[in-house]
């Protein structure tokens, strides 16, 4: 009996946790669907209304024009890895806007994320998203000439 309690207990336990769903734990999944090409996960924890902001001068996407954009990798069963290794969370007043902005390992080295996070019948979703690559100061004007000169033609 005393084992059939405690197991009942840890499952309501269990699901009482998974149910209270942050949004960091909502970051978190965002980024490991991306890792495991999972399509469906990725973009279920975003809104309607998602923006996505890219590194590439013009990438502004909305949800269905990134999903649109996204799925040949997540087809190809390879999307991409960021590793986020720091966040920093800011909350509005009644607790139903979260913004935050992350550093990040990626193939690009490092990069930061940053975005916004709305709390809708109460589950958290990401509205809006920005990468950015890092860049110190002193390499910006050689940055500056790269980034103006010609794209080689393929």
């Amino acid at each position: 009996m005393i084992k059939i309690t405690s197991i009942l207990l840890f499952v309501i336990f269990a699901t009482v946790l998974n149910a209270q769903e942050t949004p960091d734990s909502v970051m978190n999944k965002w980024h490991r669907a991306a890792t495991k090409a999972d399509y469906k996960a990725y973009f279920n924890v975003v809104t309607d209304d998602f923006v996505f902001l890219g590194t590439a001068p013009g990438e502004r996407w909305n949800k269905e024009e990134f999903a649109a954009f996204s799925k040949p990798y997540f087809d190809k069963g390879k999307a991409w890895d960021f590793k986020p290794s720091k966040r920093n969370w800011t909350y509005s007043a009644d607790g139903k806007i979260a913004w935050f902005d992350e550093d990040l390992d990626t193939w690009m080295r490092g990069c930061r994320g940053s975005g916004i996070l709305i709390k809708k019948h109460g589950k958290w979703l990401i509205a809006y998203y920005n990468l950015t690559v890092l860049i110190e100061n002193e390499k910006m004007n050689s940055f500056i000439e790269l980034r103006d000169a010609p794209i080689p033609e393929k």
